[in-house]
């Protein structure tokens, strides 16, 4: 017999197989040696009150044993095969790579990129002398933006697709199993190139291809209908479907589907600062203590607010994380967070952003949402005098709208100056951020100090262009045999939900 059940475990024996399942015995009711194996199901932290537990959710085997079933998916080596072209290989292009080869068709991976271990050399530059790589940095390459900067696996993803299939795919390359039963899985910056790598040489064993430093630069396109591709200027490849998955950051393709008059739309996204605290102070709030026990991991938190009409939210909290400089041009600066898988450094940033809606930048141009972006970044760049450097400005002094004279130890490695992020952000964005922090400040204790710094900014939260599909066929409404992908064409956000689409699109071409 099988039933699953909620405990509750103290931290200090969450580890402790005994005494789990002694709390099952009682919450069942039933003698410790029935129960022959047991398997957590979902692990959450519970720190609503100030006796913080983790809440398990178990399966428990009573007089019976599990049935060992193999989880692994087998990807059988392609012969004759057709071909379908991927553009992007990120966690949407990567999963529907992996689909394709499923789905019986050959999967080519096109990356303008480098591979995850040639990335390191520009991240390098970027951090350390300000250099950015137009081609290779902390958005381009493969896996994406997700590889360095953090590896968040929760999404609310939930009627899109199979979630557990896709962890389970993380795991059988590599990925801890933790991942399938955390309510918040993460996977680490440190560990996720190592499964990238294995994700894209089990792609290769199979048949498919993964080629670098491949970016597209125009469509082949036949009376409405897709035949292929140009790359790098002067390559042709030909195949009759193809799915355009380049994430949120490649402005580049927006501009050319505009240019040959191919749909796309604008479309609203958020903006504003990364928000860097002490780990400490977000621990001991979170859990009422004043330092963490050793049995806890550092303490996420998740804000928002609605300042009169627009939503102000946290976006990409990273425990024990480090600012990230996320541009992919020159003269602009663009922030994100990430972590190392143990999430042990001494500061949490989150992403604190604004709404920012069509109403906000008039006009008809597609691109407008995006051009608007982008001059924001380009003012963070001037405000911040080059090689990177970020502007930036305690809480406190940004919502009193003072100054600030010196700034906290941060995360950031490129570097910080004081400035007035007045004079950058929209006054609607900053005039939200300053009505909403202070009230952030009452929901948790600590949270509102001039501990905490303000980094300019996080302007890549979504994409501001969206490429319209059909609902039921995902192919462009003018174009047959395109599919536009996960986050760069405005349907995911995340890792979980662009690897879903990514199947989605794979399965759309099988069906059509």
């Amino acid at each position: 017999m099988q039933k699953e059940i909620e405990i509750t475990i103290a931290p200090e024996h969450i580890a402790n197989e005994q005494i789990i399942l002694q709390n099952l015995s009682r919450a069942l009711k039933v003698d410790v040696s029935t129960i022959k194996h047991h398997e957590v199901l979902k692990r959450s932290i519970d720190a609503r009150s100030r006796k913080v537990i983790y809440r398990l959710q178990v399966r428990a085997y009573i007089n019976e044993f599990p049935n060992k079933e193999i989880a692994a998916i087998t990807y059988q080596k392609l012969t004759d095969a057709k071909t379908v072209i991927i553009v992007g290989a990120g966690p949407a292009g990567l999963f529907a790579a992996l689909q394709c080869i499923e789905n019986g068709l050959k999967p080519i991976v096109i990356e303008r990129g480098k591979d995850v271990k040639q990335r390191r050399r520009d991240l390098a530059a970027i951090n350390k002398q300000g250099l950015v790589n137009t081609e290779s940095n902390y958005c381009y390459g493969e896996g994406g933006a997700g590889t360095y900067s953090d590896g968040k696996l929760y999404t609310r993803s939930n009627k899109r697709g199979d979630i557990n299939k896709v962890l389970q795919i993380f795991v059988q390359h590599g990925a801890d199993q933790d991942i399938l039963i955390d309510a918040r899985p993460h996977i680490g910056t440190n560990k996720l190139p190592h499964i990238i790598t294995a994700i894209r040489e089990t792609i290769q064993n199979a048949g498919g291809e993964v080629l670098f430093d491949s970016k597209l630069t125009d469509f082949i396109i036949e009376s409405g209908k897709i035949k292929g591709v140009i790359i790098n200027q002067e390559q042709e490849l030909l195949s009759n479907s193809v799915i355009l998955a380049t994430g949120h950051s490649a402005r580049d393709i927006y501009e050319l589907l505009h240019q040959k008059n191919i749909l796309i739309e604008a479309k609203p996204f958020a903006l504003g600062v990364r928000i860097e605290h002490p780990q400490q102070i977000i621990d001991s709030a979170q859990y009422h203590c004043d330092i963490r026990s050793e049995f806890l991991p550092p303490a996420y938190y998740s804000m928002v607010e609605q300042v009169k009409t627009r939503g102000v939210f946290s976006f990409c909290m990273c425990p024990g994380g480090i600012i990230a400089p996320c541009a992919t041009g020159q003269d602009e600066i663009v922030v994100n967070g990430w972590s190392p898988s143990k999430r042990n450094n001494p500061f949490a940033n989150s992403g604190t952003v604004v709404q920012v809606t069509l109403d906000d930048v008039q006009g008809y141009d597609p691109l407008r949402m995006l051009n608007f972006q982008s001059e924001i970044e380009q003012l963070a760049f001037e405000a911040g005098g080059g090689n990177l450097v970020a502007p930036a400005q305690r809480m406190i002094d940004f919502v009193e709208n003072r100054l600030s004279v010196d700034l906290p130890k941060n995360s950031y490695l490129p570097g910080t100056k004081s400035v007035m992020l007045d004079n950058i952000l929209p006054s609607f964005v900053a005039s939200s951020l300053k009505a909403a922090l202070p009230l952030f400040g009452k929901k948790m204790k600590g949270y509102y100090t001039n501990e905490a710094i303000l980094v300019g900014v996080e302007s890549r939260t979504s994409s501001p262009v969206r490429i319209p599909r059909d609902r039921e066929t995902y192919q462009h409404p003018q174009i047959n045999g395109l599919y536009p992908c996960a986050e760069g064409a405005g349907y995911a956000g995340g890792i979980v939900s662009a690897a879903i689409d990514g199947v989605n699109c794979a399965n759309a071409i099988l069906n059509n």
